[in-house]
């Protein structure tokens, strides 16, 4: 960030005198090659979703989440109703684009159209969508809106300090560490230091142009295997 100075001869921000609030995210979907985002709808997504969280050889992706597998299909019917209806966090379900069927679940959170941040987060990616296209391009479509559509400067991700995947995964998708906010919560019973990774209006052109040569179907052999690697093709773009 560039500094001016005031009168005073203070550094300052730059300018933003004609910002203006952001619209909040709609409730439509997302339209992608491989997926589509939608809103959660618990009738029409509750048992997909036990089935696809069900499938798992255990139950280690719900450690750094703040529920537990529920005991039955009626128990987490419950759970998304209230989910569903959530203005903030604002809930989504992953589908095959092909198939229809559903992969796992995302969320806008921490919404915050005045000052134009939003968090991605309650991440919960079903086996079958964990490292695969779809995945990536979920995501790419969230901040596509977030950016694109609706004009956001700043798009977060937080998750347990201990959780190596997730900070893994915010890397490569191009976030930027920020540090960690120690003691932050409590979750489950646990002190939770949380990790912050961020990025900007400024940093999203080069992040975006990184997700449309990684996710052409021409940087993926015929076994589905990728050419090229996320992180390298948004490099190349410097």
């Amino acid at each position: 960030m560039s500094a001016r100075l005031n009168e005073f001869g203070q550094p300052i921000g730059p300018d933003l005198s004609d910002w203006t609030a952001r619209p909040r995210p709609p409730r439509s979907p997302m339209e992608g090659r491989t997926c589509r985002v939608v809103p959660l709808v618990a009738e029409a997504h509750t048992a997909g979703l036990f089935a696809t969280y069900s499938a798992a050889p255990d139950t280690r992706g719900w450690t750094y989440l703040g529920d537990a597998m529920p005991a039955s299909e009626a128990v987490y019917r419950v759970r998304l109703e209230a989910m569903e209806t959530s203005q903030d966090p604002l809930f989504h379900v992953v589908l095959d684009r092909a198939s229809e069927e559903i992969l796992g679940i995302a969320s806008y959170l921490r919404i915050d159209p005045g000052n134009g941040v939003i968090e991605v987060g309650h991440l919960h990616f079903g086996p079958k969508l964990q490292r695969a296209p779809a995945a990536t391009e979920a995501m790419a479509l969230m901040m596509t809106r977030a950016f694109d559509e609706l004009g956001y400067r700043r798009y977060e991700w937080k998750c347990d300090s201990l959780n190596a995947p997730s900070r893994a995964a915010a890397l490569r998708l191009g976030f930027t560490f920020e540090g960690i906010f120690r003691n932050a919560v409590v979750v489950k019973g646990r002190s939770r230091d949380t990790a912050w990774f961020s990025i900007t209006d400024a940093e999203w052109p080069r992040v975006r142009a990184g997700f449309a040569a990684w996710l052409d179907p021409a940087n993926f052999d015929a076994e589905g295997r990728q050419r090229r690697g996320l992180a390298e093709l948004r490099e190349a773009v410097r």
